[in-house]
């Protein structure tokens, strides 16, 4: 059995969709970390310190905790707190590239495996007509980097990727099953399309 322990519906949604059996458990988890990290030790530590939070059980059973950050040069663009912060997030990532790390790590009991992934974005030049449409229509608040791929920005505006796709929506769910088959082998005989 897996449990994903993320408030996260994209998460959620391609972990159905691909194929794998779990539950869902949300907890609080205060996301702050040590400022002398490195980009792409932020998700590991924070994908970490989520599994270290939680304070069930777990036997023989998977927990995923995962955290997904955007990074410009060595800026972290985190969730923006309003339409002011969001427009002056996807400003800043218009014209250029940015890089997607997601960290994951998989507990069971005291075992402890993590791992990161990284996609290269590059968005074409926005409008600011483009920037505002979006935050009006769409929900970017819950987002890091204030955008999410896999809606109408990233349609008009993602001009090519480097990387996994679906890291960028925040589980890189190919390195996520070659992971979770080197984490516990029998995982997918009772987990995937059951």
């Amino acid at each position: 059995m897996i449990i994903l322990g993320s408030k996260s519906p994209r998460r959620k949604q391609l972990l159905i969709e691909s194929g794998f059996e779990f539950i869902v458990k949300e907890f609080e988890v205060d996301e702050t970390f040590p400022e002398h990290l490195k980009k792409q030790e932020v998700p590991l530590f924070l994908s970490r310190k989520k599994a270290e939070a939680y304070d069930e059980s777990l036997n023989d059973v998977v927990l995923i905790c995962a955290d997904t950050i955007v990074c410009v040069d060595d800026q972290i663009l985190n969730k923006p707190t309003d339409f002011k912060d969001a427009f002056q997030m996807l400003k800043l990532l218009s014209g250029r590239m940015h890089e997607v790390y997601t960290g994951i790590t998989l507990r069971r009991d005291d075992e402890y495996k993590s791992f990161y992934e990284k996609t290269e974005v590059f968005f074409k030049d926005l409008t600011n007509d483009e920037i505002e449409q979006y935050i009006k229509h769409f929900s970017p608040y819950d987002k890091a980097g204030s955008y999410g791929i896999q809606e109408w920005i990233g349609y008009i505006g993602v001009e090519k990727i480097v990387g996994c796709y679906y890291n960028v929506m925040g589980m890189p769910v190919s390195r996520l099953y070659s992971e979770l088959l080197d984490f516990h082998p029998k995982i997918t005989k009772s987990v995937i399309f059951t």
